[in-house]
């Protein structure tokens, strides 16, 4: 796969935000949490197959740039792809735009164990699960080598 894929289409609801009047920190984390969840899916790593297998995802890291803000009314959506697929955890991205204006306004990158929900542990990816996964990994994974980017904020 060379490029990302569509994870999340939505709205910011006014709601979302908060004092300063802009969506709340909260709010991108979960809009990347449902997308994480299309990103997983389209990976194989569907619900039915977590609880078929007695297995689930854990979030180890997750790291946030925020690049621009968020008001009521701005439509938006995600964009994710597989950025390393370990023996037993799967390094992703999400970048999130301004439908609008094309504008990038926020990144996340995180790191998901595959664990055994019984043990408590983390375990291997089945090779069917690999298969399928890759047909999610983006190919050019050296914007990420060194993220998030060093970034200077001006009032």
């Amino acid at each position: 796969m060379n490029t990302h894929i569509l994870t999340y289409r939505g709205t910011v609801y006014p709601w979302h935000c908060d004092q300063m009047g802009h969506m709340n920190v909260m709010w991108y984390v979960g809009k990347f949490d449902e997308a994480t969840w299309q990103l997983f899916a389209a990976a194989g790593i569907t619900p039915s197959y977590l609880r078929a297998q007695q297995r689930g995802m854990v979030a180890v890291d997750q790291r946030l740039s925020y690049r621009g803000e968020l008001y009521a009314g701005d439509v938006i959506s995600i964009r994710s792809a597989i950025i390393e697929l370990g023996t037993s955890s799967v390094r992703f991205v999400h970048e999130m735009q301004r439908d609008e204006t094309g504008e990038h306004v926020a990144t996340s990158m995180l790191k998901g164990v595959h664990i055994d929900t019984v043990a408590r542990r983390s375990c291997p990816l089945p090779e069917a699960l690999r298969v399928s996964a890759s047909k999610v990994v983006v190919a050019d994974t050296s914007p990420w080598q060194s993220w998030p980017p060093a970034r200077t904020f001006v009032g």
